[in-house]
């Protein structure tokens, strides 16, 4: 047993926002529980070594940079545009609505003749992601003007800037708004960072990596189902080479020995074409069950 000191704590930047709801599930498959006061920033959870403090995403990798917090989840664009020096513990591919990267998209009303990032030459642009933008122009030798843009920026083009950049997962608002997609300058998933000098401190470092393991767990069981199914042992070779286990599948006898159980891990969007084919090739007895955390 690894003795933990009780002084021991790891402070937490869990993003406020858009990606709160999203975070608090996620953490909630992988085994805390976070809730969350409307009057308070720390949020309480379920486990004694972890303290939480709760911020905008975008505000997260400056804090983790400085120490304020251990560690954090953010997007990899906010750590772009704070140009913050952290470790990038892990890749967590999740966002408030959908499992996609979010985009950072270049944008502007559909009868612009903007048709390139070299057509902004000398025109103005609004985002939040203005650093980032700055450096995006600056790779394509574009010299534009980028001012920063506190809200509803979907509704600035045409008449206070001549293009926005703007995030989305879907493009679905910014085709409300018409307005037309000319490039992409970055896409963002949600990062685990951690404080250099946080990550060298080998208790923090050790929680830091059992945090990652279940939540990165957690996500990948989202797309994934355990199926248990009871098969006649003559039958064993067809109905398994219907199974496009995670693995090979595991195989238990049954105390009637021309029976056989099955168990395997699976994409969920392959059992509804499946469990007609394994019943047809003799299989009973077929239960479909979600999980909380698959971890490799």
């Amino acid at each position: 047993m690894v003795y933990r000191h009780a002084m021991n704590k790891l402070r937490l930047g869990v993003p406020k926002g858009s990606l709160q709801e999203s975070t608090i599930r996620l953490f909630g498959k992988a085994g805390y529980k976070i809730t969350v006061s409307s009057r308070s920033y720390m949020p309480a959870i379920n486990d004694e070594e972890i303290e939480c403090l709760m911020f905008r995403a975008q505000e997260i990798a400056r804090y983790v940079e400085r120490g304020v917090l251990d560690c954090g989840l953010t997007g990899k664009d906010w750590i772009m545009e704070n140009a913050a020096d952290v470790m990038e513990v892990e890749d967590l591919i999740y966002s408030k609505a959908t499992s996609q990267a979010y985009r950072w998209v270049l944008a502007v009303p559909e009868n612009s003749e903007i048709r390139t990032v070299g057509d902004l030459e000398g025109k103005r642009i609004a985002t939040e992601l203005v650093n980032a933008t700055k450096r995006f122009l600056e790779r394509h030798g574009v010299s534009a003007e980028v001012e920063y843009s506190w809200g509803a920026t979907e509704i600035k083009a045409p008449q206070l800037v001549d293009a926005i950049v703007e995030g989305t997962e879907t493009g679905a608002s910014l085709r409300a708004h018409n307005l037309r997609i000319v490039d992409t300058v970055c896409e963002s998933t949600t990062k685990l960072v951690a404080n250099r000098g946080a990550w060298a401190d080998p208790w923090k470092q050790e929680k830091i990596q059992v945090l990652s393991m279940l939540l990165k767990g957690a996500l990948e069981a989202e797309s994934k189902v355990g199926l248990k199914m009871n098969a006649p042992r003559a039958n064993l070779e067809e109905i398994t080479q219907l199974l496009p286990a995670l693995h090979a599948p595991t195989i238990s006898n049954q105390t009637d020995c021309e029976w056989v159980a099955i168990e395997v891990v699976i994409d969920e969007e392959v059992v509804r074409d499946i469990i007609p084919r394994l019943r047809k090739a003799g299989a009973q007895g077929i239960i479909e069950y979600p999980l909380n955390k698959v971890i490799y």
